[in-house]
């Protein structure tokens, strides 16, 4: 955890998160070179701030989320905006992100499957092309169902 909130606040949230190491009053160029820093290290990381002093930080990191009670600045600056100050946001919204990335290549690979077997028989003219419209049809309406699998989402 990084903030630039006093020692003593910061290990008190830590703790009460459950988080191992926190550094505390961090200027806002400092943030963002402790991203780099770990980003160097091979690590992929996350930030999470509200703030004009998160900004920077928020740029850097491989995904910046803003809380949405936040500044203009951070939430410009973030990937994700939260709409509430819930930080159990970040993983609901990770989680979606996941399986939606999950239904994407699902609907690409039916996709190229029906194209793949398709094509070519309407090319040779053994397709009729009634029926591939309705194929193509029903190829549509199924990903549009797949899609809407994703509706059922819940925390």
């Amino acid at each position: 955890m990084i903030t630039g909130d006093n020692v003593r606040t910061a290990h008190a949230v830590a703790a009460e998160l459950g988080i191992d190491r926190a550094l505390a009053e961090v200027l806002p160029a400092d943030k963002a070179a402790e991203v780099r820093r770990l980003q160097e290290q091979g690590q992929v990381v996350a930030m999470v701030g509200d703030g004009i002093n998160d900004a920077p930080a928020l740029v850097q990191a491989d995904l910046g989320v803003a809380i949405g009670t936040g500044t203009d600045v951070a939430i410009e600056s973030s990937d994700i905006t939260l709409l509430s100050a819930h930080l159990d946001g970040v993983s609901t919204a990770i989680r979606l992100a996941r399986q939606t990335f999950r239904t994407i290549l699902q609907n690409l690979g039916w996709a190229f499957i029906y194209n793949t077997a398709a094509i070519p028989l309407a090319a040779l003219g053994v397709l009729n092309p009634i029926i591939a419209s309705a194929a193509m049809a029903f190829s549509s309406v199924s990903v549009v169902t797949n899609s809407l699998r994703l509706y059922r989402f819940r925390r």
